[in-house]
């Protein structure tokens, strides 16, 4: 049955929105050329611009590099993990247009990128689910869409699964925390839903958000991923902080 309730009015009418403003002539965002998609081919090569990454935490390598020296001293609770961007200009701005300024018609523009990210494509036909990272009740309440389910639902729309990873409690606003003190305030924070957990032994898994800052949240969502069996747990993100 159709959710009648208003949070999924809203959240249905602005999918709407996000589907026909995506078919409109649109404007560059970044250098303002007319006609032209939101982002244009040319700002994408000049600021998305394929470079090395560690195959594990996705920070900026050198060439020939496969994995940064922190994953080979401390290998992260993901198989793979890959971004398109590095956070920084001109995708700081866009972003917070997109998560914060009610403007979910990003999502194909900024799921494009992701996909061409290297890897990604491989990654999303292997997976057997890709899960977006869910928001908390309060800031799904407060924002009225959950960007990183937008962005996987332009990604593999049938391979997308909703309801099967939690988010059980609100945690401390990070921006201010150190790696360390972001890996204890995450600790605990996400579930499988209980009658679907074994539906994971076994199976690949592709996580998708918007951002990876330390790889906190990431690394805590994966945590129940490992404890139900998944046999390949990865990450698809759209920018890395350097």
């Amino acid at each position: 049955m159709p959710d009648t309730r208003p949070a999924g009015i809203w959240r249905r009418g602005l999918r709407a929105l996000a589907s026909f403003t995506q078919r409109l002539p649109s404007q560059c965002a970044v250098c303002h050329a007319w006609p032209a998609e939101r982002l244009c081919s040319a700002c994408r090569a000049q600021f998305a611009p394929e470079r090395p990454r560690c195959a594990t935490c996705a920070l900026a390598v050198p060439e020939g590099v496969v994995q940064c020296g922190q994953c080979l001293l401390h290998p992260p609770p993901l198989d793979a993990c890959m971004a398109a961007v590095d956070y920084g200009y001109p995708w700081a701005h866009l972003l917070a247009q997109f998560k914060f300024h009610a403007d979910p018609s990003w999502a194909g523009a900024l799921a494009r990128l992701m996909r061409e990210a290297p890897g990604a494509r491989a990654a999303l036909a292997q997976a057997d689910w890709v899960l977006p990272v869910p928001l908390a009740p309060g800031r799904l309440r407060e924002r009225g869409y959950n960007q990183a389910l937008l962005l996987a639902r332009q990604l593999a729309a049938g391979c997308v699964h909703t309801h099967l990873l939690l988010r059980t409690r609100e945690a401390e606003a990070q921006s201010h925390l150190t790696r360390a003190e972001r890996l204890r305030n995450l600790r605990g924070a996400f579930m499988l839903e209980p009658l679907r957990a074994q539906q994971v032994a076994g199976r690949r898994v592709l996580l998708v958000d918007d951002v990876m800052t330390t790889g906190a949240t990431l690394y805590a969502a994966s945590a129940p991923l490992r404890e139900a069996g998944a046999a390949h747990v990865a990450a698809l993100v759209l920018a890395r902080t350097p």
